[in-house]
């Protein structure tokens, strides 16, 4: 199963902001962002970075790629099939990412980070509609419902979840019982559903070019 490798504060300080890889570490002084807000490599704290129209479609990109934790073989992909679907690419491509199973597992709540809901996952805790599922880019659709396995959810790190849930912090498009740990996808999510706001237009000339 191939993942992105190397450290991920790296890749947030590559873009010039936090790109929330490590959960609450990043909410924290401890943040490379707060420490070293420049960018990485022997001459970081002088240079600044090409500002040419290519790198501003191409940094896009590379940041949502890192924001999902997918590398380009398959994030490709995933803008092949947008651009062929019926509607605005960029909306679309959105929504595929969107719907990742390691994604709504992160949107619920379940994990702090991306990266740690494709462990969750990846792990056997997860289930789609009572079946166990172990497949990060599992693709949800309305009405599916996630939730933690039984034997699972005796786990500490489970029962931890479970006592500070808020179902207040999830977005629209999903609904959470705090009680049972149990999630359903009520609609499909769109662009202004993200937390990070990602430019999809440059990422289309990007692939456009």
């Amino acid at each position: 199963m191939a993942r992105l490798l190397g450290p991920k504060c790296k890749r947030c300080r590559r873009e010039k902001e936090k790109l929330f890889l490590k959960g609450e570490r990043c909410y924290t002084p401890k943040c490379a962002m707060v420490k070293r807000n420049y960018l990485p490599g022997t001459h970081g704290q002088k240079g600044k970075g090409m500002l040419t129209e290519y790198n501003l479609h191409l940094r896009e990109k590379q940041k949502a790629k890192k924001i999902y934790g997918i590398l380009e073989k398959q994030f490709k992909k995933y803008f092949q099939i947008a651009a062929k679907k019926i509607g605005e690419t960029g909306e679309v491509l959105v929504k595929l990412l969107e719907s990742r199973l390691d994604n709504v597992i992160f949107r619920l709540g379940f994990a702090s980070s991306r990266s740690q809901a494709r462990l969750l996952v990846s792990h056997n805790h997860i289930k789609v509609n009572g079946k166990q599922v172990n497949i990060p880019s599992y693709q949800v659709k309305v009405g599916d419902i996630i939730e933690i396995k039984e034997s699972s959810k005796k786990n500490k790190y489970f029962q931890g979840i479970k006592a500070k849930g808020k179902a207040e912090d999830v977005p629209k498009w999903l609904k959470l019982n705090t009680k049972t740990l149990k999630g359903e996808v009520v609609s499909l999510p769109t662009s202004a559903d993200l937390d990070k706001k990602i430019n999809t237009q440059l990422i289309v000339e990007y692939y456009s070019r």
